[in-house]
């Protein structure tokens, strides 16, 4: 579990061998980094995915910083060098009007979360400024999507909440590889589930993938620049986003096409992008492209990788979701998740991570991944 993996040896190309990528594909940066050089490198990787074409240094830009769990876990939630390294590069281009957005969930404790990840010290660092999406003085606006929605209308017939700030602002995404129990695998397109979306977002896990490709859509609208920095310093395999056994892997990810992105760390988990379902249908749509053979892959050459990750592996938690969601509980699932008994599934879900899973089984492995070189530069902060 902590070996790192042997290919962040070998020297990196300029453009993946062999690519059949046309002229006008989207790009994807994949780029081997160290510990000693993170920071750096993700300003490497988003100089190699075309970062000036993106977005304008005019212009507000917020960094989505992803908290699965506010305990530290690797390979979970942002990690504070990807914070460090994204603001210096995008300083370096001229940004000046940076903010670092985050959000808690039903679950999730955003401020305590942005302490125990190490995100408030990477920003006080970089002197980078904080918003929560939760809390005021941010304000939530109605928005009225100009694209037809797979399924958000349906789901929120009150009418679409967007947070007020996010109109009219750049947005790079900062998501880590790894899997996801209820989505296979989860990078930039469902970071964007945290912060475009109201903490009744657990409404619509049923129709998760299509939730996912709805709110793309949306920030196609409202963001005029786009852009997503992912880690895979620490990767996350098995029933993620929190249970997951870590794997050093040692990559950085970047690009402004948001399913090429979440299509290539698919492909370097292991399995097949057009598969996963949000993936397919946001392809479908027109909202970015899915097919590797189509995406142009410059940095490290991905055709021989496959992590052999699992994207099917369930919780105890996930399990009891799943049977609410798409089995035999469904008929249930107002009463047990749109009425104040969810109260107890959130308490579950706590009792099951925060408890036994945390104390059980994380701690052990937490210990273990501190012992690493990454586990170090984590620290320093």
């Amino acid at each position: 579990m902590t070996s790192p993996d042997p290919s962040t040896t070998q020297p990196a190309p300029s453009a993946a061998p062999g690519s059949q990528a046309r002229p006008g594909s989207p790009v994807v940066a994949v780029v081997a980094t160290s510990p000693q050089t993170a920071v750096e490198d993700m300003g490497r990787a988003m100089e190699l995915a075309g970062i000036g074409e993106f977005l304008s240094p005019e212009i507000k830009t917020l960094l989505k910083v992803n908290i699965s769990w506010q305990h530290w876990y690797p390979g979970c939630s942002t990690t504070p060098w990807q914070i460090e390294g994204v603001t210096r590069a995008l300083r370096a281009r001229g940004h000046q009007d940076l903010v670092a957005a985050h959000n808690g969930t039903v679950v999730v404790d955003s401020y305590e979360g942005e302490f125990n990840n190490k995100h408030k010290a990477a920003q006080e660092k970089s002197g980078l400024p904080d918003i929560h999406l939760d809390s005021p003085p941010n304000k939530w606006i109605e928005y009225k999507p100009k694209a037809e929605m797979l399924v958000l209308d349906d789901i929120f017939p009150e009418g679409i909440q967007i947070p007020e700030i996010f109109p009219g602002t750049n947005i790079v995404h900062l998501p880590t590889m790894k899997t996801h129990v209820f989505t296979t695998m989860t990078g930039a397109m469902k970071n964007a589930f945290g912060g475009l979306l109201h903490r009744k977002r657990h409404w619509t896990h049923s129709v998760i993938h299509e939730t996912l490709t709805d709110l793309l859509a949306i920030q196609k609208e409202i963001h005029p620049g786009l852009f997503a920095v992912m880690d895979g310093t620490f990767a996350g395999d098995g029933p993620g986003p929190r249970a997951m056994r870590w794997h050093i892997k040692d990559r950085i990810l970047a690009s402004n096409d948001q399913v090429a992105i979440d299509a290539v760390a698919a492909k370097m988990m292991g399995f097949d992008p057009m598969n996963i379902k949000f993936i397919r249908l946001a392809h479908e749509r027109g909202l970015g492209c899915g097919d590797v053979s189509q995406i142009n892959i410059v940095g490290e050459d991905i055709s021989q990788v496959n992590w052999q990750f699992t994207g099917v592996e369930n919780t105890f938690a996930s399990r009891g979701q799943k049977l609410i969601y798409w089995g035999p509980l469904k008929p249930l699932e107002n009463l047990l998740l749109r009425s104040p008994l969810v109260s107890l599934a959130f308490l579950a879900s706590n009792l099951y991570h925060n408890g036994y899973w945390l104390k059980t089984k994380g701690r052990r492995r937490i210990k273990a991944a501190m012992e690493t070189e990454w586990g170090k530069l984590f620290e320093s902060y």
